[in-house]
């Protein structure tokens, strides 16, 4: 019996395994126009498209043709949507840029009103809302006037406490920023409760417990989910944590290092530049050639790179030359170097 346990368990496990799939998008030299290949570098959509997006975890990506939003599945085949002529949440341009599905999902917007698809393209929440956030873990925020509430995957809403509320952001480990009228930050719960009253400046996500906090003075430090200091207000600037690394990049008198959640400072002598962990690795450069470092500040792999990303999903995109590929946090090509452009690998299940 244990070993047909054992067995099972193995099968279940090499199952599940095959069934995780990775994606991205990549152009091709010579062409003018995007496409998606799989994590073993296999053509999967072909380059057809001047304007497509990530794929979510469901399978659905964005794309833009014909002067309209529309989703493909991962064969390429569009998917029918309830309503056409809608636009999406627009981020950073070229970091990404589009927000698509999450939590199965969807933030439209058509005649200046806000709802949300499900990912059968049916309308899951009415387009009624003047803002919206992204869900997260189950939960969104939406505002109708000078009111905010929170909603949950089903459109039920709860009314946000709180006077004076101008501004609230997605929420993340529970938790999401919101500015009052005096240009203070604190955090609401999922529930709609104010929980860190508005006596910051300025404030990050929660990741991992923490956040970034600035003070009125200009000092950055970390919080924990009560507000409570749990790295005094000291830096300059500050980034999220990594929880692999356990460590947040920070800036004190234009110089970047690194503590932990001791508070403890990590200086990186053997790089000429630093940048922010992911997944345990931290993209630096030395020579001018990029690299990846651990949390004790040794090269994990070898700055041998003219370019590269952060990791994401357990890979990094990489340039050597003039071609991007991608690598494994052992520093081996899991795809070699052959594209014009190339966007990160994310995991669809």
């Amino acid at each position: 019996m244990k070993s047909l346990i054992i067995i099972t368990l193995s099968f279940m496990m090499s199952i599940g395994a095959i069934a995780q799939t990775y994606i991205t998008q990549v152009k091709p030299y010579g062409e003018k126009t995007w496409g998606y290949i799989n994590q073993n570098g296999e053509t999967i959509i072909a380059p057809i498209y001047k304007k497509c997006y990530q794929f979510s975890k469901n399978g659905l990506a964005p794309i833009y043709e014909s002067k309209q939003f529309s989703f493909i599945n991962t064969k390429g085949e569009k998917i029918a949507t309830e309503i056409d002529g809608f636009k999406l949440i627009e981020g950073f341009i070229g970091i990404g840029g589009l927000e698509g599905y999450h939590d199965n999902r969807v933030a439209i917007m058509k005649d200046k009103k806000w709802g949300f698809l499900d990912q059968d393209g049916k309308v899951a929440i009415e387009l009624k809302y003047d803002k919206v956030s992204i869900f997260n873990n189950g939960f969104a925020v939406v505002k109708i006037g000078n009111d905010f509430f929170v909603i949950n995957k089903t459109g039920e809403k709860t009314k946000i406490d709180g006077e004076d509320i101008v501004d609230i952001k997605h929420f993340s480990e529970g938790l999401a920023p919101f500015t009052n009228s005096d240009k203070e930050s604190g955090y609401i719960n999922t529930g709609g409760k104010v929980v860190i009253p508005a006596r910051f400046l300025t404030v990050g996500y929660f990741t991992n417990g923490l956040a970034w906090a600035k003070t009125s003075d200009k000092k950055v430090g970390y919080i924990d989910t009560k507000g409570e200091w749990v790295i005094n207000a000291q830096f300059d600037a500050a980034k999220n944590f990594d929880p692999v690394s356990g460590l947040a990049r920070v800036k004190t008198d234009g110089k970047w290092a690194y503590v932990n959640k001791a508070g403890e400072i990590l200086n990186i002598e053997d790089a000429e530049s630093w940048g922010d962990f992911s997944e345990g690795l931290a993209r630096g450069k030395k020579g001018g050639k990029t690299g990846y470092y651990n949390n004790k500040g040794e090269w994990a792999i070898a700055p041998e790179f003219d370019g590269g990303r952060n990791f994401k999903n357990g890979f990094a995109a990489v340039k050597k030359g003039d071609n991007w590929g991608f690598i494994n946090q052992a520093g081996k090509w899991i795809i070699e170097p052959q594209y014009a452009a190339v966007k990160d690998l994310e995991r669809i299940n």
